[in-house]
């Protein structure tokens, strides 16, 4: 009974001290203790809370001192692993947070900062966990007044790990979200705010960056295919329960937020992480990482992620072409994406670091089979086939950029690519009298394949509208000199590159030589009349491209593709460009065909012989049939079916068919005196001119010679080019041009007293003059002009030997002077002698 009476007392007397001491607190601690339970399983106590509210939002000036008091018992629950009460300090610190925004709470938020720290230096999963959505609600609310002293880096750096956990069980996902989650708190944070720590230093982006693209890998949605549409991504379609669709957004949100000095902060991170853990190849994961980038940028920075990208091969130049290839191709998704100002101010530079890297592969390819003396083994053949993937990578690339420049770039970037391209140097000899180009060897041979191949790509995204710019004759020249080299698929590639900067109304797929329709409408082609721009174009450069066509159908390595592209070459030509004039040369440079594949000189193959043979017939039976003209079209019907009764190796369905072996080829062809087999000169002649076109120039059998064509870049050999000089001179400001005189004869006098308006006159008769000598310049041939002038020099000699004979010949009324300068009077008796002028001698006084 003492001992109860005891114990009881001491309890009373406990009690007390314990109520005197607590009177003697102030009153912010009462209100913190008394939020706490006797259980923490109770939880927080909300009307103490609204009263420990209520106190806070009065006396603003305590909230430093509340707050370094719960983060002190926040500690101390902490080391007492007193978990229950460390969630209800959290509570009560997230409404309070939530619920003041006086200036004071910069003083409250380092409290809370530390408290927070203190749980993410923690060991335990859940606190780690408490502590990020804490730091998250915190990083939500937008406060009135900066913190000039206030450091992230501790953070960044938790955060960072956090991303990186790989401990068992459902935790590692949980706190791969709460890192990624807290990062993207931490930018939320202080990206809005110049005045807050930089984000953007490299220390941090190194951090933050490797983190979220680990996540992005390391996820599910890494193993789908990364070609999304723009819908999707800009919807933002991601799983927020999964480390990789939060990783996205907060890379997402990370970029939007990137101003034009930040964009390389971002971007060399992602570059390194690439590199270092080897995930360019394959190259679905960088495509996917540089979609969403390219995606949230602004886009008038776009530019600056496209040339990091050549930067980046550049610095890749040694490496294997797996990793180059999949640099390019990531680099062609963001141009297609960025559009018209991806490439920045520097178009020449793009286009010349593709090509470089284009160049330097083709001679690593050439160097590597050269290196290997023995048959290729499968290693270098794989080898080569990575080069050669690598290669067509960076022409889709060219393609791409090419695609959102303006045509009057898409020009110079084809005359720059055509400067890049090895010019022939040497010759080989199709016949005895002209020889032809040949590249220098394999190098160049791949060189100019793969640079054809790109100006090809370039070619397609460009849309033509006046012939004289998209032929200009730095860029004509050089594609007409490689379009006859030795190799057959380089003329390939070359006519393919004509027929997509010729063709404006999309015909060249409706075209086969293969082809002979008896009614041409059921190819649906889209012809219209040729401008005058165009019609001046073949004027200028028609001889110098009928010279190439003619060398280019000799060639023996010809094959169908080869004639094919010839025929849609020569159809687009009759199409695109067929006036009157350009009409009238085509048919006579196709008859000159015929004239080649006749002769059995043994120069050409029997096979190549009926190839040509079948072209001609091809080709008149589109002439014949655009034109219109009954005749023409009856003329040409009855050959082709004349052929398919007597010689079908002769015609174009039969020699151009996919089973060419069940074509019985003669031995030796004979046509020169088979009229009926071939087109007729003068009826094709009388049909063109019965519906009024000028067949003067048709009656002229076409001459193939070399024409001065040396294959330079700038040549001089067309005749009508004269049309520019008179052009040019005639309608210059600067001085006026000075043609001869004319002689004052009596004539001249007569015409002049004859005709009241004499100066109109003569203007006129020199303007018919000068037009004149014009046409006889345009419409001549070089030999019909050399005939001319011939006749001109010859007329003048003779007219300069028969004033000499007159100078010779004796004079019937004066005697001439003897030597001593006396008249010598001869009797009619006596024959005059008649002493040459150079021979007669003058007096003294006469000589000077």
């Amino acid at each position: 009974m003492p001992d109860d009476r005891m114990t009881s007392l001491t309890t009373y007397v406990h009690a007390g001290c314990c109520s005197c001491v607590s009177a003697f607190k102030p009153r912010w601690k009462r209100l913190v203790d008394n939020i706490f339970p006797a259980d923490p399983q109770d939880g927080l106590i909300k009307n103490n809370m609204e009263k420990l509210t209520f106190y806070a939002l009065s006396s603003p000036e305590k909230l430093d001192r509340i707050g370094e008091y719960l983060a002190k018992r926040l500690s101390r629950d902490v080391s007492r692993h007193k978990f229950g009460f460390v969630f209800i300090s959290m509570e009560a610190l997230d409404q309070l947070l939530l619920a003041c925004h006086a200036q004071n709470l910069n003083l409250f938020v380092e409290s809370f900062l530390k408290m927070v720290q203190k749980l993410l230096e923690s060991n335990e999963p859940e606190l780690q966990d408490l502590g990020t959505r804490s730091f998250i609600k915190f990083a939500n609310i937008e406060e009135d007044t900066p913190s000039y002293h206030r450091r992230y880096d501790f953070f960044v750096s938790k955060f960072s790990s956090m991303c990186h956990n790989n401990i068992e069980g459902v935790w590692r996902v949980r706190i791969r979200l709460s890192g990624l989650r807290g990062l993207q708190g931490v930018v939320r944070k202080t990206v809005t705010d110049d005045l807050q720590v930089n984000i953007w230093e490299q220390q941090h982006m190194d951090k933050i960056i490797p983190s979220l693209l680990f996540n992005m890998h390391d996820g599910p949605s890494s193993s789908s295919s990364s070609q999304q549409d723009h819908q999707n991504l800009s919807k933002q379609t991601v799983d927020d329960d999964q480390p990789s669709g939060v990783a996205e957004t907060c890379l997402r949100d990370l970029t939007c937020r990137a101003a034009f000095g930040n964009i390389k902060s971002v971007l060399k991170p992602v570059l390194s992480h690439l590199d270092l853990h080897e995930l360019w190849v394959p190259s679905t994961f960088a495509v996917r990482c540089f979609k969403i980038i390219m995606y949230s940028i602004q886009a008038q920075y776009s530019y600056v992620a496209v040339h990091m990208l050549l930067n980046h091969l550049d610095e890749n130049t040694r490496n294997s072409p797996q990793i180059k290839q999949s640099i390019v191709e990531v680099l062609a998704e963001c141009v297609s994406i960025a559009a018209d100002g991806s490439i920045g101010p520097s178009v020449l530079e793009v286009f010349n670091t593709l090509l470089r890297h284009l160049r330097s592969s083709v001679d690593a390819r050439l160097t590597e089979r050269r290196a290997s003396k023995t048959p290729i083994k499968r290693a270098s053949y794989s080898d080569e086939e990575q080069h050669t993937m690598f290669e067509e990578a960076i022409i889709i690339t060219i393609g791409t950029f090419a695609t959102i420049l303006p045509d009057y770039q898409k020009i110079e970037i084809m005359m720059f690519i055509m400067g890049k391209v090895p010019l022939p140097t040497r010759y080989e000899h199709s016949d005895e009298d002209y020889p032809i180009p040949s590249v220098n060897g394999e190098g160049d041979l791949l060189l100019q394949n793969m640079l054809l191949k790109s100006l090809l790509e370039v070619g397609t995204k460009y849309t033509t509208v006046s012939m004289a710019n998209t032929f200009p004759i730095s860029f004509l020249e050089p594609l007409l000199a490689i379009s006859v080299v030795s190799d057959s698929g380089l003329r390939l590639l070359v006519q393919q590159i004509l027929h997509t900067l010729v063709d404006r109304h999309d015909n060249v797929g409706k075209l086969s030589v293969s082809d002979i329709p008896k009614d041409i409408s059921q190819l649906d082609l889209r012809v219209e009349k040729s401008s005058r721009q165009d019609i001046l174009f073949m004027k200028k450069h028609g001889l110098q491209m009928y010279w190439h066509l003619y060398e280019n159908i000799k060639l023996s390595d010809n094959d169908k593709c080869n004639f094919n592209a010839l025929y849609c070459t020569l159809a687009l030509l009759c199409i695109e460009l067929g006036g009157d004039e350009v009409l009238v040369e085509l048919v006579r440079l196709t008859l000159a065909f015929q004239e080649l594949a006749s002769k059995s000189d043994g120069k050409l193959s029997v096979h190549h012989q009926c190839a040509i043979q079948a072209l001609v017939a091809s080709y008149f039976n589109l002439i014949s049939q655009l034109t219109a003209i009954p005749a023409f079209c009856q003329h040409v019907q009855q050959v082709i079916e004349e052929r398919r009764k007597r010689a079908t190796y002769l015609v174009p369905d039969v020699v151009f068919a996919k089973n060419v072996h069940d074509v019985n080829y003669p031995s030796v062809l004979h046509l020169e005196h088979t009229s009926t087999l071939l087109f007729q000169q003068e009826v094709i002649g009388e049909a063109l001119h019965s519906t009024g076109h000028d067949i003067s120039r048709l009656n002229t059998p076409y001459v193939h010679r070399p024409s001065g064509i040396e294959y330079r870049q700038q040549t001089d050999n067309d005749a009508a080019s004269i049309n520019i000089e008179i052009e040019s001179l005639s309608s210059s400001p600067a001085g006026n041009r000075k043609y001869a005189e004319e002689q004052i004869t009596f004539e001249s006098l007569k015409r002049a007293l004859q005709s009241p308006s004499s100066d109109l006159d003569m203007e006129e008769q020199e303007r018919e003059r000068r037009q004149e000598i014009l046409e006889t310049f345009k419409s001549s041939t070089l030999d019909e002009i050399a005939a001319i002038s011939e006749q001109r020099s010859q007329k003048m000699h003779n007219k300069l030997s028969e004033i000499l004979d007159k100078l010779n010949k004796p004079r019937s009324t004066t005697p001439p002077c003897s030597p001593q300068g006396h008249s010598s009077l001869s009797s009619p008796s006596q024959p005059v002698q008649s002493v040459p002028l150079y021979e007669m001698k003058f007096p003294e006084l006469l000589v000077y």
